[in-house]
């Protein structure tokens, strides 16, 4: 018994290991496209809801959010597209809303 204490005495002592860093490759490995991931799926919910209320503030925001991800190369190329599209869509239903009533304001009440 008194071997095996001497020999967890002498072993070197290391850090324990963060899990979140555990198998990851690099420091630019899967949480940079994690957070890619993250951008594509933000810019699709904010180009989404763009669409309802907002949308001079939510368009840019999803369209700026879509070209990070992609630019990230992120896995869910096709919702940070979706992204991409909404918040151009949110910049053309304003510029349409304000074309017809003459004021950056708008309301479905006509």
């Amino acid at each position: 018994m008194a071997l095996t204490t001497a020999r967890t005495t002498d072993a070197p002592r290391t850090a324990p290991r963060d899990s979140r860093s555990a198998g990851t490759p690099s420091v630019e490995g899967r949480p940079a496209a994690r957070e890619a991931d993250g951008l594509a799926v933000a810019s699709f919910v904010l180009g989404l809801l763009g669409l309802l209320v907002m949308n001079i503030l939510l368009g840019p925001v999803a369209i700026v959010m879509a070209v990070l991800a992609l630019a990230r190369s992120t896995a869910r190329r096709g919702r940070a597209l979706l992204g991409l599209a909404l918040g151009v869509a949110d910049l053309v239903v304003l510029a349409v809303l304000v074309t017809g009533n003459g004021t950056v304001s708008w309301s479905l009440a006509g």
